[in-house]
């Protein structure tokens, strides 16, 4: 005689699944929020993404703390900041006894799924159920995809759901999308790049596969409009941190910080609608909790924003913070930062030794830019001193991100700005010392 395992969920779970709002989180790897449409990109179209934003809400304030793939999706699902959830390095294992969103929404009756790149480990705290038809390895990806896994996982159940959907676009390689149509001598660089053939032949090819992953936003979407569950469906898209270019990934400068977050819900989302509250990756386990009906969590980073999605607030909070730690992916350089939605206040805790990333600064690798960097900043003063200030980095740097976005000009020696420095630098020990973060020593 077979045995029969029969899954218990808690009552309420049960009677009020036909009331639970399903959800959808599509992810980006390394993705510049610069370059989509709707955040004022002017080198390529981005219309699945748009749309969500045409239909829903789009934030402008929503930062990484950490600006690697490992750490910030750590933070995504279990709510902590990275010096709680242990994964503070890349690709460091999280603390063994710590919950993610796969142990809160369970209770509450929700399965979890995620489909494609995975990175975050321990199992036992992130017990996602895998679901084919993505992509999982970044580093050698194929341009194959499907959503029929996706469509199976959503049809299988009446359950309420919450999928990750988890795109390796566009990590580098860049290989994916058609990079004949954008000409690399009409490209709008970012202003603090250095201006070569090299690097345009680079961005280009970074450009064509964020159109990749745009049309991977468009299959989801469609599938869940075939499946009569698009209107059902919280649908949240999240943009990861900057690319693998200088001043992007591995930093806490905001081309690497700053993160697209756009969320779709006309039951409760007004159309068209634009948020500067400040917002982190913490902060999305919470909501999403939120929305499912279960208690708030206890004794994490991260909170609900869902009145602000929902247009009943207008601000979350204060500060935003950043952690970087450069082992294992260069020498030891470790950054924090702080800011509100006027200043950057940024700490180098090692400010006398160079900085290197070795997957972005190996001149061997053809995939970077980083070599016509330096050749370049031996011919003209202006390349010079962009990598000069990229290499070379002082204490504390300051930059009011309202006249300066691209953090150009960094005013810690004005003495103008002395009191912000001082009230920025006092929060941002405050938020250390609560983290256990042992600032420098954790950079080994």
């Amino acid at each position: 005689m077979k045995s029969i395992i029969v899954t218990l969920l808690p009552l309420s779970a049960v009677l009020n699944a036909a009331d639970k709002t399903d959800v959808v989180v599509i992810m980006a790897d390394d993705l510049a929020t610069n370059e989509i449409g709707c955040y004022g990109g002017r080198n390529i179209s981005t219309p699945n993404i748009d749309r969500l934003a045409a239909e829903g809400i789009r934030f402008t304030n929503n930062y990484a703390s950490c600006t690697m793939s490992v750490p910030i999706r750590a933070s995504l699902y279990t709510g902590l900041y990275p010096a709680r959830h242990g994964s503070f390095q890349n690709h460091k294992t999280s603390f063994a006894n710590i919950k993610s969103i796969t142990s809160y929404l369970p209770d509450v009756g929700y399965r979890v799924g995620r489909t494609g790149k995975r990175h975050t480990t321990p199992h036992k705290v992130y017990q996602f159920e895998e679901i084919p038809g993505f992509e999982v390895d970044c580093v050698y990806p194929s341009a194959n995809y499907t959503t029929a896994g996706i469509r199976d996982f959503i049809t299988s159940s009446e359950q309420p759901y919450c999928l990750f959907v988890c795109s390796t676009n566009p990590h580098v390689p860049w290989t994916e999308g058609d990079r004949t149509k954008i000409d690399p001598d009409k490209i709008v660089l970012p202003p603090n790049f250095v201006d070569n053939s090299e690097t345009r032949r680079l961005y280009r090819d970074f450009l064509a596969e964020i159109t990749a992953l745009d049309e991977q936003v468009g299959a989801v979407l469609k599938m869940l409009e075939e499946t009569g569950r698009l209107d059902k469906t919280l649908v949240i898209f999240l943009g990861e941190q900057g690319p693998q270019f200088p001043f992007g990934k591995w930093t806490c400068y905001a081309f690497g910080q700053h993160s697209a977050l756009i969320a779709r819900y006309p039951a409760k989302i007004k159309a068209n609608t634009v948020s500067d509250a400040i917002v982190q990756y913490e902060d999305i386990t919470p909501t999403i909790i939120d929305l499912a009906g279960g208690t708030p969590i206890a004794n994490i980073d991260g909170r609900s924003f869902l009145p602000v999605l929902y247009g009943q607030a207008k601000e979350h909070r204060q500060w935003a913070y950043g952690i970087h730690n450069n082992i294992p992916e260069g020498t030891a350089y470790p950054i924090r930062s702080i800011q509100d939605k006027r200043f950057k206040l940024i700490l180098n805790l090692t400010p006398d030794v160079p900085y290197f990333e070795k997957h972005m600064m190996d001149v061997k690798n053809k995939e970077q830019v980083w070599a016509s960097w330096t050749a370049s900043s031996a011919r003209d003063n202006v390349s010079g001193d962009i990598v000069n200030r990229f290499v070379h980095r002082p204490a504390v740097e300051l930059y009011d991100l309202e006249t300066d976005p691209w953090e150009l000009h960094n005013l810690a020696a004005d003495n103008r700005y002395a009191a912000r420095i001082t009230e920025m630098k006092a929060e941002l020990l405050k938020w250390m010392e609560q983290q256990k973060d042992r600032g420098a020593e954790m950079d080994k």
